[in-house]
């Protein structure tokens, strides 16, 4: 991959699509800055040859324009200290404000633009907007794989402006290789975990998966639609009627195959959806009327862990249950506590953004697994053979 690694960025205004859509509380203070940490590197390096840096990045999904909830203007003084320098901020990512801060910039200064989304030409990719945006720099770098599998002005379009001037990230290329140890130069056995709601959600990384994986252990409300579709019981559990098909079809291709698929052979139920919920463990595919599975049980957190302390590549995409709550997190914890083992015992491990990655930093194993990405959908695509925009927009 072309990354910065391969510039020297003296002289250069360097345009930075990196993604600083971070959690805020209600003071708008951040509550988790792993996206913010990972892009510093990239930014280092720039700054360290000589050059400057204007960040661009989305905050949320504002829908009415400009709002302050979604302003930029919030990472600021975190960065700054992050940085250990003063970070500029242009209130607004095109405008007059932008073109005057982004012109004033001196080498080794960082100014940081106000939320890409503000206008609704970003998100439609429009080429226009994208020129605008590129006429601020001299030198493009993504660095946003969060928001690599988007073709929005930022994230793709605007790479066609900088010709023999573009450079894919640290964050970027680490994304990207890890991804790829993970689905082209596995070490073997291959265990994936894949949970969540909805088998709709993950049938294309599912089936992809079948062909790579040794193991494929299912968890989360998906895992009921698998048990509804072989006859079994499932009560008020998640379901997909219209899926039903679907599961019986990765079940008899997966035989086909040789990949072993690992149900929970038993459930936490509750009598609710509800943090006080009456609970009991049970078989899951024997659930009555009026209770619903919202974890997997005792037998499952154990068959589950014996598979992932034999594999040598583990891929985590799902939780196992609604971690949330603490009644029904058991099973999403030990199975990071087994993945966090196994890669101890020499394991490769990938957790894949999103919930997975929110679940690693609360039980707080983020250091005990090989690499947390800090993608979920755009990791998602990329698994499920997709090609990503972001990634060929450098590339080509």
């Amino acid at each position: 991959m072309n990354t910065v690694e391969n510039f020297s960025f003296a002289g250069e205004k360097v345009l930075v699509r990196v993604d600083f859509n971070v959690p805020l509380d209600a003071d708008f203070r951040i509550t988790d800055d792993s996206r913010i940490t990972a892009a510093l590197p990239t930014l280092k390096k720039i700054l360290g040859d000589g050059g400057s840096v204007i960040l661009m990045s989305h905050l949320g999904r504002p829908k009415e324009g400009p709002t302050h909830k979604y302003s930029l203007s919030h990472l600021v003084a975190h960065l700054s200290t992050l940085l250990g320098i003063t970070v500029g901020f242009a209130d607004d990512c095109i405008g007059e404000d932008a073109v005057k801060k982004a012109a004033a910039l001196q080498a080794g200064e960082v100014l940081l633009l106000e939320n890409l989304r503000f206008y609704k030409e970003e998100e439609k990719g429009d080429v226009e907007f994208s020129k605008k945006l590129a006429q601020l720099g001299s030198f493009y770098v993504n660095d946003a794989f969060g928001t690599a599998h988007r073709a929005h002005a930022s994230t793709a379009v605007m790479a066609q402006f900088f010709a023999g001037k573009k450079a894919f990230g640290y964050l970027m290329a680490k994304e990207v290789e890890n991804a790829n140890q993970v689905m082209k130069h596995p070490q073997r056995p291959f265990t994936a975990i894949v949970g969540g709601a909805k088998v709709s959600d993950k049938i294309l990384i599912v089936e992809n998966l079948l062909n790579v994986a040794d193991h494929i252990l299912i968890g989360g409300g998906m895992a009921y639609t698998f048990f509804k579709a072989q006859g079994g019981s499932i009560g008020n559990s998640l379901c997909e009627q219209d899926r039903l098909d679907t599961c019986l079809e990765i079940l008899k291709k997966a035989e086909e195959k040789g990949v072993k698929i690992h149900l929970p052979m038993d459930s936490v139920v509750a009598d609710k959806f509800a943090a006080d919920a009456q609970t009991q463990e049970m078989p899951s595919n024997s659930i009555p009327d009026g209770w619903m599975g919202l974890d997997i049980g005792a037998a499952a957190r154990t068959a589950f862990t014996e598979v992932l302390m034999s594999s040598k590549t583990i891929l985590w995409n799902g939780p196992m249950g609604v971690f949330e709550m603490e009644a029904f997190s058991k099973g999403t914890r030990t199975v990071a506590q087994a993945v966090a083992d196994a890669t101890v015992s020499g394991a490769f491990s990938l957790i894949g953004g999103g919930d997975s990655a929110a679940a690693v930093h609360q039980f707080g194993f983020e250091d005990k697994v090989s690499y947390v990405s800090t993608g979920g959908g755009a990791l998602l695509e990329y698994f499920e053979g997709k090609t990503l925009p972001g990634i060929a927009a450098i590339e080509n």
